[in-house]
């Protein structure tokens, strides 16, 4: 009896619903966004159906199978290294004829393989309609139709797999026109006996003509002279087909197959203009659109805190009283303290921190699923250019919005390591969702939510000055941005939801463990008078130049292990309520303070991520001009806030 569990890979093209799709069937295993980085490393699950096990991994969005990309190489050592059983490839159907090029291309494999038509809704919207039983005659291979965000033809799907893996039919790969075909046999022929075939030798002759996308050429240079002198004329002549190098002829052949069979398949009527497609002609306007940009970003903050702050007074109170019973109950003992830092460690989570975090979740995921974030990326390009900045890097920084730590893997996709250096070093002072909280739970709470969105527009400026400061210093242009816009549609309310409870489960297991333990021991260290000694190393920065009261020295460190942590600690270091803060400390205090933990080196997660992707001297060099843009900013801060 064969126990080996089956392993299934799903392909696709970036937008495709590829990952929407692998959750509504694994389990919400990954990020459904659409944006570079979110699937950069594959994610896989164990999926039981029928009584039978099946491995599923997910692969990032690729458009071919020559790595162009970083990202596009994850794919080529599943497909080749690790062979899978059998590849799902996932096809947008609304984009079908540009979708079946790479679906051409994973034919060659001969690979078992199954397609799978997604959005099939959105194709009937725009006027497209596809008979599946003659694509499944054109390509070779089961077609099953899904619609991904509403777990439509999953049932059907696993079933086809299923049937697809007993069988285990391998497909034949595409023909191409006689011309191209007969240098390809020629090729099949002079390949030399040890030359690594991939998949069969025919998928290996076409990569070996297309060369230097498959990074062939440096083991061909090491095998005899004259097979690398028949494949450059072989090459030649294929080039010479269309006047083009020899990988374009290729492309060309697939881009001309594949739209054959879209013609042949599919019947196109003119759609009626909907509501939906009259909104996104004014979102995208070049001069409207940043006027909906401004009001979309400032509009979703605003809600956010509407939401949060009387979450937050509500919330607050039981843990005011259970704080004030404990003091009442066990006085100033050890106990009463270390309890004390228990319940503010709690407390603070859920009474401070979910408020506002929580809404920052929805409206974030609403956002990017309705396809939104992909626009606001491509409308600020030009602006980012202005700044030096990589056109990709947009992506990366609405990412970071979120958590900084996905965002810097993003870069990645970089090509230049200078870009990726820059765009990482910038992604840090982009506030998280962790800085935000601090920001609505402080600045819009106590002063008012138009303060709030006034910081986060001095938070742009900072950034914005710290792009050109780093242009200057690493003298580099970025080229331009090629970017996919997904279509824009209602999000999947399910979806969102999968990315609230994803992001709240990574908070409940590694975040809050970090509050409540780094409260305790401020509890802890305040009852054996310690951190004065930490107050007091730290007074000439804290209450010399930034003119804080000196017990929130120890606050800043702690606030590197987590930023939220410097929020829930200032109450236990000023040793006021949350409703009495204003009452310790001033208006300018406070938004010295905020300025400074905002821009303060960026957390452990997110150095340690550095360290990983660029080396210690990017994490070194991020720690230096973090704590010197914290320092040097909020010194202005208050400075400029005194005067008024």
């Amino acid at each position: 009896m064969n126990d080996k569990v089956p392993v299934i890979v799903f392909i696709g093209q970036p937008n495709c619903g590829k990952s929407t799709l692998f959750n509504s069937i694994a389990g919400y295993k990954a990020q459904t966004s659409n944006f570079p980085g979110t699937t950069v490393t594959h994610v896989h699950s164990e999926v039981l159906w029928k009584g039978k096990i099946y491995s599923i991994v997910d692969l990032p969005g690729t458009y071919s199978l020559s790595p162009h990309e970083p990202q596009e190489k994850v794919v080529l050592t599943h497909i080749f290294k690790e062979k899978p059983d059998l590849i799902v490839n996932v096809i947008d159907a609304s984009l079908l004829g540009r979708s079946l090029e790479l679906t051409l291309e994973l034919l060659e494999l001969e690979y078992p393989m199954v397609v799978v038509l997604n959005m099939i809704d959105l194709a009937r919207k725009k006027g497209i309609t596809i008979n599946p039983e003659e694509l499944e005659k054109k390509l070779g291979v089961p077609v099953v139709k899904t619609v991904a965000t509403r777990g439509f033809g999953t049932d059907n799907l696993m079933a086809t797999i299923e049937n697809a893996l007993k069988l285990k039919i391998r497909p034949t790969a595409p023909h191409y026109s006689r011309e191209v075909e007969k240098r390809i046999a020629e090729v099949m022929d002079i390949l030399p006996e040890d030359f690594p075939v991939v998949a069969n030798k025919r998928f290996t002759a076409i990569k070996a003509i297309e060369g230097e996308t498959l990074a062939v050429d440096k083991f061909i240079s090491e095998h005899n002279l004259a097979f690398k002198r028949e494949l450059d004329r072989l090459r030649q002549e294929i080039s010479a087909l269309r006047d083009a190098p020899a990988y374009e002829v290729i492309s060309a052949e697939r881009h001309h197959l594949a739209l054959k069979i879209f013609e042949d398949c599919c019947r196109v009527t003119r759609p009626k203009i909907s509501a939906i497609d009259k909104l996104d002609n004014l979102i995208m306007d070049p001069v409207l659109g940043y006027f909906f940009l401004l009001v979309i970003f400032a509009g979703m903050f605003y809600l956010i805190f509407k939401v949060g702050s009387p979450l937050e007074t509500w919330l607050l109170q039981p843990w005011e009283t259970i704080k004030s019973t404990i003091e009442n109950q066990f006085g100033h003992s050890l106990l009463a303290e270390l309890l004390i830092g228990l319940v503010q460690g709690i407390g603070g989570g859920i009474a401070i921190v979910f408020p506002y975090f929580i809404p920052l979740l929805f409206l974030m995921g609403f956002l990017e699923d309705a396809g939104y974030l992909a626009r606001a990326s491509f409308l600020l390009d030009a602006f980012m250019h202005r700044l030096g900045l990589h056109g990709k890097s947009v992506p990366m920084f609405i990412l970071g919005f979120g958590c900084n730590v996905p965002a810097i893997m993003a870069t990645r996709i970089l090509e230049s390591r200078r870009d990726r250096i820059v765009t990482a070093l910038l992604i840090p002072f982009v506030p998280c969702a962790a800085r935000t909280t601090i920001i609505l739970a402080l600045i819009a709470f106590l002063l008012g939510p138009w303060w709030a969105l006034g910081f986060y527009f001095f938070n742009f400026f900072v950034i914005a000055i710290l792009a050109l400061i780093l242009k200057r210093w690493f003298k580099y242009d970025s080229p331009g941005l090629i970017l996919e816009i997904p279509s824009l549609k209602v999000p999947s309310l399910k979806s969102i939801w999968q990315k609230i409870y994803f992001n709240l489960k990574e908070f409940v297991s590694f975040a809050w463990p970090i509050l409540i333990a780094g409260s305790v021991l401020l509890s802890f260290l305040s009852y054996l008078q310690f951190d004065r000694v930490i107050n007091a190393i730290l007074s000439p920065l804290v209450s010399g130049l930034l003119g804080l009261p000196q017990s929130l020295g120890v606050t800043l460190i702690f606030g590197f292990l987590r930023k939220e942590l410097s929020l829930l600690m200032m109450f236990q270091a000023l040793g006021v309520g949350y409703g009495q803060l204003m009452a310790a400390i001033t208006r300018t205090q406070l938004l010295t303070f905020v300025t400074f933990v905002t821009f303060f080196i960026p957390c452990l997660s997110t150095l340690s991520i550095l360290w990983k992707e660029l080396g210690k001297k990017v994490a070194l060099m991020s720690v230096v001009l973090n704590l010197s843009a914290a320092v040097v900013v909020s010194w202005l801060i208050r400075l400029v806030s005194s005067l008024f």
